[in-house]
Order: C-alpha cells, then structure tokens, then sequence
C-alpha cells in the first residue's frame, strides 16, 4: 500500500523559508518521479514542482529561483525548500507519486504566509 506522509508546514512572514518533506513507502521509490502540489483555498490544485528519477526537475514559474525540490533514495524522501515566500504561496501542499497506473496523495501540510 502506497503511503506518503508530508511534514514541515507552518506560520511564516513573507520572505521567509520553509522546508517541506514527504516520506513514501509501498513504491520502489527511486524510480518513481515524485511531485509536490498546492491547493490554496477557492483555487485548484496546481503542480509546483517535480523530480525524476534521475533528479531532472521542473517548476511552476512562479516559483522558479524560489523553490528547490529534492529527493533522498535512501530514506525515500522528497524535499521542497521554500525561500523568499510570498502570500501567494500560502496553501496546503501535496505529495504525489504516480505508481502502478494510479496517483497517490498524501494527506497535505498547510503553508501559512501571514505578517
């Protein structure tokens, strides 16, 4: 059973940093492309940010030169490192792997950009 657990949300002032982690289990993580998502209220779920297997990354421009996604093959994690956060970042951010012909989310961890 595929499970991923995200952490490291919060309470930030713009232009401050968060780092966000999911840790997978029940996938063969380092072949899979992982992917980090948003949702900010009354707006739909949006791709921010994805690394291959082969740690190629892709980013959503509104994020370009901000963001940095990040994998560890050994404790089959993925990072997204968040500087220079702006309120247009506040949202609830998703882990996503797609595995088996399915996609996978984990539960979200909420970024909150306030001050």
């Amino acid at each position: 059973q595929v499970h991923l657990v995200e952490s490291g949300g919060g309470l930030v002032q713009p232009g401050g940093s968060l780092r966000l982690s999911c840790t997978a289990s029940g996938i063969n993580f380092r072949l899979n492309t992982m992917n980090w998502y948003r949702q900010a209220v009354g707006k739909q779920r949006e791709l921010v940010a994805s690394i291959t297997s082969d740690s190629a990354r892709n980013y959503t421009d509104s994020v370009k030169g901000r963001f940095t996604i990040s994998r560890d093959n050994v404790r089959n994690r993925v990072f997204l490192e968040m500087n220079s956060l702006k309120p247009e970042d506040a949202a609830a951010y998703y882990c996503n792997v797609r595995a088996s012909g399915s996609s996978f989310w984990g539960r979200g961890t909420q970024v909150t950009i306030s001050g």
